[in-house]
């Protein structure tokens, strides 16, 4: 027997040598430098790990699931079970299924692991729904994993994940949290104390939930996020789970970003329709990038997080590094040095970047496939555009202040493009310069009605006349 394992990190690399262990043979993929566990076959494509494979485990995180199974399907044989083992939302799970069937042959599952795979590795307990739930339940059954098949569409096992996971990750925010303000205090040993004296395990519980927030927040934070969905689907509020998510998104900065001031959901909503001519008005003309930066499609806008990237010149190395730990809301800010040789991305990582969450990116280097990117939606603005594609060797450095198009953008500030180009507005001022770029808007209404005004009175004037 024959398993395929895509995502070879801490889950995966358990998975694939816990099926080593019960005789099968084990091919892996992963497109990041992570270790690959001994005895395992590591395949140079997700084609590779995927081909005359009896079972395939989806292990990349819900972020890229769909993309990944796109890729997959057409290299599944007739009697292969692709199981999506990442935890998202029922729509996503319809919707890799039906990547899997359109592509296919194969049979889906549906796979939600409940606890803690670092502890209890290939045993850890499973919901499993789907087609191929019953195959699931033999397969891992075997390997000594408590399987629950709940029969029925894709999909159902990922809502009773999800709905441990309000408890489950909100139990981690809240140890996270509590944590960090008895150290703030002065009291953090204490209040360690008090929280390992209720829990089962204690200290050890406590220290896997707390290093787990940070290791995994950015994953846990989209996890979390499909959650509070699955709670408006439900007609419950959802405020819970959102704040839950923004303590994991926070756990998951780089501890020198972590004082940085986060701009909520909320206020990225709030400038949704806030042009950047406004913002820079707003700011006397201080933060717009220069119009060598422009949109690569007509009509691209974006809103988001800056997730920054310095490169060398013509090389995307950093890029992909910054993929790994992007979150809903990211746009990423790239100083390319201005280089315009080699362009930067092209529709593959725009297509990893769009299955992350990622909002955009601002580029002060070069870009390809630009038909691709306005047929996918996925907004880019650049310095150029070529169809010479980039190096892949370093260095590049992520989370850190860069120049861009004359300006400096910092992790965490708010980033506007549109049309006419890009605004940086740091993170500290995003309320007051929203509120100052609302009354610019206001104010050019109210002349544009004057204006149009006056000339329909000097038309019905001269009519009369």
């Amino acid at each position: 027997m024959r398993v395929g394992v895509l995502g070879l990190g801490e889950a995966g690399a358990l998975y694939a040598t816990g099926f080593l262990e019960n005789g099968w043979s084990v091919r892996g993929y992963d497109p990041g430098d992570v270790p690959t566990p001994e005895g395992v076959e590591r395949a140079d494509s997700v084609e590779g790990a995927v081909a005359d494979c009896d079972l395939v485990l989806g292990l990349t995180g819900a972020k890229v699931a769909l993309a990944v199974a796109q890729e997959a399907a057409p290299h599944l044989g007739a009697a292969t079970v692709y199981a999506d083992m990442n935890a998202g939302a029922a729509a996503l799970k319809h919707r890799i299924a039906g990547a899997v069937s359109a592509a296919s042959k194969a049979v889906f599952a549906d796979v939600s692991v409940i606890g803690s795979v670092p502890t209890y590795r290939h045993r850890t307990a499973l919901v499993t729904s789907g087609p191929g739930a019953t195959v699931i339940a033999d397969y891992f059954g075997a390997l000594g994993a408590p399987v629950e098949d709940l029969g029925g569409e894709p999909g159902a096992a990922s809502a009773r994940k999800l709905l441990r996971s309000v408890f489950m990750k909100g139990l981690g925010a809240i140890i996270t949290q509590t944590v960090e303000a008895g150290r703030a205090a002065g009291d953090e040993l204490w209040v360690r104390e008090q929280i390992a004296a209720e829990l089962a395990g204690g200290e050890s519980t406590l220290q896997r939930l707390y290093e787990g927030t940070a290791k995994h927040g950015a994953r846990r934070a989209f996890e979390v996020a499909a959650a509070a969905e699955l709670m408006t689907d439900l007609d419950l509020d959802a405020e819970l789970a959102g704040a839950i998510g923004h303590v994991h998104r926070l756990a998951a900065r780089p501890q020198g970003l972590r004082d940085v001031p986060w701009i909520s959901d909320a206020l990225l909503a709030a400038h949704r329709d806030v042009a950047t001519a406004n913002i820079g008005d707003a700011v006397d003309r201080m933060g717009l990038l220069d119009s060598g930066i422009r949109p690569v499609w007509s009509g691209a806008r974006a809103i988001g997080r800056a997730l920054t990237v310095w490169t060398r010149a013509g090389d995307n190395r950093a890029i992909h590094e910054a993929l790994k730990i992007a979150a809903p809301g990211d746009i990423i800010v790239v100083n390319g040095e201005a280089d315009t040789s080699r362009a930067l991305i092209g529709e593959l990582i725009c297509e990893r970047a769009k299955a992350r969450g990622v909002v955009g990116m601002v580029l002060d280097g070069a870009a390809r496939d630009i038909d691709v990117l306005a047929e996918i939606g996925f907004p880019v603005w650049a310095r150029a555009v070529t169809p010479a594609g980039p190096y892949k060797f370093g260095p590049g450095q992520v989370n850190v202040p860069v120049a861009v198009g004359g300006i400096v953008c910092r992790p965490g500030d708010l980033v506007v493009a549109d049309s006419d180009g890009v605004a940086v507005v740091t993170a500290e001022k995003a309320e007051s310069v929203l509120a100052a770029a609302r009354e610019v808007e206001a104010d050019e209404a109210g002349r544009r009605a004057r204006i149009r005004a006056m000339a329909d009175g000097a038309a019905g004037t001269g009519g009369a006349s």
